[in-house]
């Protein structure tokens, strides 16, 4: 029995110095990288904003549940996120009929690299969340601009290395 908990033991002890060695590289990348921190910044910058975003779409006290049970609270965020997304998914749709309208009507050109950078999925200032909504079922709604239009851009070219 003691062999059995010192062989254990001798086992957590070698994982957690492992665990500290693979810390330690990633912080040394991490350091000397500045295309890993734009890569980490970028990615967490991402995750705010749809936090964020998801947060205004929440009803009730900001998002918090304080009195449901645990997997009430999860459906709720999942739900959460489902609405959060859908919403994106309205917002964009109705960018990429604006930007096809532009392109038509002779202005393509002003849709740049940079503009198109400068945009965003999380607005909210179209949105109504406590408005009244009347639905006319027997409308059909118009189709989704599924089939992306060739810009006349190429790739996004690298941007200079700047110091983070």
């Amino acid at each position: 029995m003691w062999l059995k908990l010192l062989k254990t033991f001798v086992a957590i002890r070698a994982t957690r110095r492992l665990g500290r060695a693979i810390r330690t590289d990633f912080l040394l990348r991490y350091l000397g990288s500045v295309e890993l921190r734009r890569a980490i910044g970028a990615a967490t910058n991402k995750s705010e904003l749809f936090n964020r975003y998801a947060q205004w779409v929440a009803f009730g006290s900001s998002g918090l549940a304080t009195a449901a049970t645990r997997d009430e609270q999860r459906k709720m965020v999942k739900y959460n996120h489902l609405i959060a997304n859908l919403l994106i998914f309205h917002t964009v749709v109705g960018m990429t009929r604006a930007l096809d309208s532009i392109a038509v009507d002779g202005h393509g050109a002003a849709i740049t690299p940079e503009a198109l950078a400068g945009t965003s999925p999380y607005l909210n200032e179209h949105l109504n969340r406590f408005g009244s909504y009347e639905l006319d079922l027997s409308k059909p709604p118009a189709p989704l601009p599924f089939e992306l239009p060739a810009r006349p851009f190429g790739p996004r070219p690298p941007s200079p290395a700047a110091p983070v």
